[in-house]
């Protein structure tokens, strides 16, 4: 079985609400397909949240991702001919996925209690990753899974953190992302607010100090100015 995500971008000028209507949109038609699996996050008006490092004013980034999983990504053809029939553009990729922690994997949810099709709680933070040229593939990939992922767990309040780490792009123009993470947070405070996000509990210095930390780890594999995050709400509309 393969994963392949999708990133959906409206059309320049859309909104929240234009969003949401490409999402009821594309839900029937992605079910009646009969994928083995499929998740859609969307850029609507319950998950207007600022994220702590916002793209460039202006720029114009995905309002979706849909992941489909498939026996074979050679039979992706009716999937992206859908989503190109709803969205302005879209970006697919082949992607190994690494379920680090799931709904109920530590202390700061319980097991997933929700059926298919309905909005999961809080919010979900999409991060696109570049691989900068300073690191070949091995160091970027080891540093992201046996540096970066044990950090961020040990110090902030996640309630999901999936990995996908590009294989290659499924469609022409791609950007160059070599990862896509999902990220999901209990509320949108625990995403504006630096003592929540940091699992800080009130204490200035231990937000500060797990501050720098973070930078580290981060800063130790990525450009800043080429990472990507929105926030968005997840339904997940079909899982195995």
């Amino acid at each position: 079985m393969e994963k392949l995500v999708y990133l959906l971008w409206a059309p320049p000028g859309s909104g929240p609400a234009d969003h949401a209507r490409i999402a009821q949109a594309l839900t029937p038609g992605l079910l009646a397909l009969e994928p083995r699996a499929v998740w859609l996050q969307v850029d609507d008006a319950d998950a207007q949240v600022p994220v702590p490092l916002p793209p460039p004013e202006g720029e114009h980034v995905p309002m979706g991702v849909v992941s489909i999983w498939l026996d074979r990504y050679d039979d992706r053809g009716p999937y992206e001919a859908l989503l190109r029939e709803q969205c302005d553009r879209i970006a697919g990729y082949l992607v190994l996925k690494s379920m680090y922690t799931d709904y109920g994997g530590n202390r700061h949810s319980a097991p997933r209690d929700w059926p298919d099709g309905v909005r999961s709680p809080g919010v979900t933070m999409v991060t696109l990753m570049e691989r900068p040229d300073r690191l070949s593939a091995e160091e970027w990939v080891t540093h992201w899974h046996t540096v970066q992922s044990p950090v961020s767990e040990s110090m902030q309040p996640r309630i999901r953190y999936v990995r996908n780490e590009v294989v290659r792009a499924v469609t022409p123009g791609a950007p160059p992302y070599r990862g896509i993470v999902e990220e999901c947070w209990p509320s949108a405070e625990h995403v504006t607010d630096p003592m929540l996000f940091y699992c800080a509990g009130g204490d200035a210095d231990l937000m500060q100090s797990n501050l720098r930390e973070m930078l580290t780890s981060v800063t130790g594999f990525l450009d800043l100015d080429r990472i990507r995050s929105i926030t968005m709400s997840e339904y997940l509309l079909k899982t195995r």
